[in-house]
């Protein structure tokens, strides 16, 4: 803008918050506008002190996982992706360890031993029942890793629900390339250093997606899903997953699937064991490994499986669980096939603490 002041035209300029004013000659301002700058004059407002103008504010992960963002509001939130592949900052890539829990971690001195030295490596969630307030000392790598939780149901789409929300918070941190599901009964089987060198070399996600003729699979198929799911896309799969970032995306912000699985998938549907599997192998099945990384036993039969205990904790157990495995790694076969085993009681931690450097190398 330009006032007239004591004879002296004067034009007043702002530019990012301030103010800046130049001096005019009447005729120089009819021709050209402006005959020179004379002088700045004081700002005529300050920045908001503590007000982030880089990119602070979109690459810090949150200070405090508690928040008091709706599911939707934070599904939203965590599927806000740049058209750009390429980071404009150093990224340290790191993987997401998201615990799916009742409530305590009995085995957490075990993770606390796997994890330790690899700060900055890795991040942790924690999903648990509302009820549960146990609180983990400041010199824990679980203290303040509680998500906002909801209660959860084995079977039902809660459960999925709970999933959602751990990647959904993970995403939060721009940081967090991989996403591991993981329960109070896991633990891993090998050090820090040859899972993160695993997982993060595969050239695919790890997620079990398998198509079931029997009863148990394409029986439990509702023909009311069509057309988002055929049965010919029909799959099955075990909860416990691994996935990469465009992945955890893509099942974040699914609402096309969502509701079809919602209402039509009940049980003895079992939802957690379709839902996943089956929406990723339509949407993006070339990038899945199409198996677990974490072993169980169902050789006892039953709707759940194997749980050990103290008495069956020994280096040749673990010597039998990790060997005689045949898989498929980045195209080659391999004898590493899985890097996390349940369930395991919480009797079993001593004698697991006592194992850990002979068996898993930590």
């Amino acid at each position: 803008s330009d006032i007239d002041f004591d004879g002296r035209r004067f034009a007043f300029l702002s530019v990012y918050g301030y103010t800046y004013g130049v001096r005019l000659s009447l005729n120089t301002f009819k021709k050209f506008g402006f005959d020179g700058v004379v002088g700045v004059v004081k700002p005529s407002y300050e920045p908001c002190i503590g007000e982030s103008s880089g990119l602070d504010h979109w690459i810090r992960p949150p200070s405090n996982l508690m928040h008091s963002m709706t599911d939707d509001q934070l599904f939203w939130r965590a599927t806000l992706v740049s058209n750009r592949r390429k980071y404009p900052f150093k990224r340290n890539p790191k993987i997401a360890f998201m615990f799916l829990t009742k409530g305590p971690l009995p085995l957490s001195p075990l993770w606390e031993r796997f994890f330790k030295g690899h700060e900055g490596r890795y991040s942790i969630y924690i999903h648990a029942l509302p009820s549960y307030n146990e609180e983990f000392p400041s010199t824990s790598v679980f203290y303040r890793r509680r998500i906002p939780s909801h209660a959860t149901e084995w079977g039902k789409m809660s459960m999925c629900d709970a999933e959602k929300r751990l990647l959904a918070n993970a995403l939060l941190d721009i940081s967090n390339e991989w996403f591991i599901l993981v329960s109070e009964s896991c633990i891993p089987l090998y050090n820090f250093s040859i899972i993160e060198d695993y997982i993060t070399r595969s050239k695919y996600s790890f997620i079990g997606a398998f198509d079931d003729p029997g009863p148990y699979g394409r029986g439990r198929y509702n023909e009311s899903m069509a057309p988002e799911v055929n049965i010919t896309e029909w799959r099955k799969g075990s909860q416990w997953f691994e996935i990469n970032r465009r992945l955890a995306i893509k099942i974040v912000e699914d609402t096309t699937f969502y509701p079809k699985f919602e209402a039509f998938c009940k049980p003895n549907c079992y939802v957690d064991e379709h839902y996943f599997p089956t929406m990723l192998t339509i949407q993006a099945g070339n990038l899945l490994a199409n198996r677990s990384i974490t072993w169980v036993d169902w050789s006892r039969g039953g709707a759940h499986p194997a749980t050990f205990g103290k008495g069956d904790i020994s280096v040749e157990f673990f010597d039998k669980v990790r060997e005689g495995k045949t898989c498929e790694y980045n195209g080659r076969n391999s004898s590493m096939c899985f890097l996390f085993a349940r369930k395991f009681a919480p009797s079993a931690l001593e004698p697991l603490l006592h194992v850990a450097p002979k068996a898993f190398g930590f």
